[in-house]
């Protein structure tokens, strides 16, 4: 099925407002649900509060609205504790409840981009969490990338996702139908405001030993990155602790600040260098000389 996401970042620019003060947007984006896409950009959203910035978020997913739940977990953490921890500003996007297809289309269009037009122009940053579907709104967030961030968990199953591999010679025989979306959203960004979408692709779920499977995708990214333009980026371990912040709304960067509750485990203190690592890798404006921060 397509769809018309043709759209610019200009449609939300007040008049009297210079574009270059706009806050860059990254999207976090995967066609596929459980690759840890809430947890990573729940991560960056906070990694960017520590570092001094305003950050404005974006729930796409209005109806799992894994992200938005996260904030509020936060928040209501905060409140239980009295804590003095960093938040965004945060708007979710539910799904329209029109029943034409092109009403519903359109519905969802105006409220994502009013929000953006809310968030960016007070915000450094736009953290932007996309469904994990083949859907209007999907496709839309991406196309208003400046940076787009794909995690997907190190299988077989996820590398799908990006690429036709042969099972025999594990090379890539085609890039997939969300490769190609990715590269229409880049296309179409490019040719409306000459803008170059920055493509991550973040390894997720690491085992910590040296499989041969963990290997031979390795391989297979490096061989992809070149023919589909994107940049491969360290991601988080197999770690349970990530999943275990959830219901208090916190990540790894709040556990060392007075009153979080939280004893700190050389896991712990791995996973935060994981962060730490990833948001080096993603590039962003500014951020390398407050890496330290964090």
């Amino acid at each position: 099925m397509e769809f018309d996401v043709t759209v610019t970042v200009e449609e939300t620019k007040p008049a009297t407002t210079d574009p270059a003060t706009r806050a860059h947007i990254i999207v976090i984006g995967n066609a596929k649900g459980g690759s840890g896409k809430s947890t990573t950009a729940m991560h960056v959203v906070v990694s960017l509060l520590t570092m001094g910035y305003k950050v404005g978020a974006i729930d796409l997913d209005g109806k799992q609205k894994t992200m938005g739940r996260y904030i509020e977990n936060r928040q209501a953490f905060v409140t239980q504790r009295r804590l003095d921890l960093p938040m965004p500003d945060l708007r979710v996007i539910e799904p329209s409840d029109k029943k034409n297809m092109d009403e519903a289309q359109s519905d969802e269009r105006t409220r994502f981009v009013g929000a953006l037009q809310e968030l960016v122009y007070k915000n450094d940053f736009v953290v932007v969490d996309c469904p994990g579907a083949d859907s209007f709104i999907a496709k839309l967030g991406h196309s208003f990338a400046d940076t787009l961030l794909t995690p997907m968990n190190d299988s077989f199953i996820d590398l799908d996702l990006l690429a036709t591999v042969n099972e025999k010679t594990l090379d890539v025989e085609k890039p997939s139908w969300y490769s190609e979306m990715v590269w229409e959203q880049r296309k179409r960004r490019a040719l409306i405001d000459k803008h170059q979408i920055d493509w991550i692709v973040m390894r997720n779920r690491l085992s910590h030993t040296d499989a041969r499977n963990k290997r031979n995708i390795e391989t297979i990214l490096e061989k992809l990155a070149s023919r589909i333009s994107f940049r491969a980026a360290p991601g988080f371990g197999e770690r349970v602790i990530f999943r275990e912040l959830f219901l208090k709304g916190l990540t790894m960067l709040d556990l060392q600040k007075k009153g979080v509750g939280v004893k700190m485990s050389m896991s712990h203190v791995a996973a935060r260098q994981e962060v730490r690592h990833l948001i080096r890798a993603l590039n962003l404006p500014g951020v390398e000389e407050r890496l330290e921060r964090i």
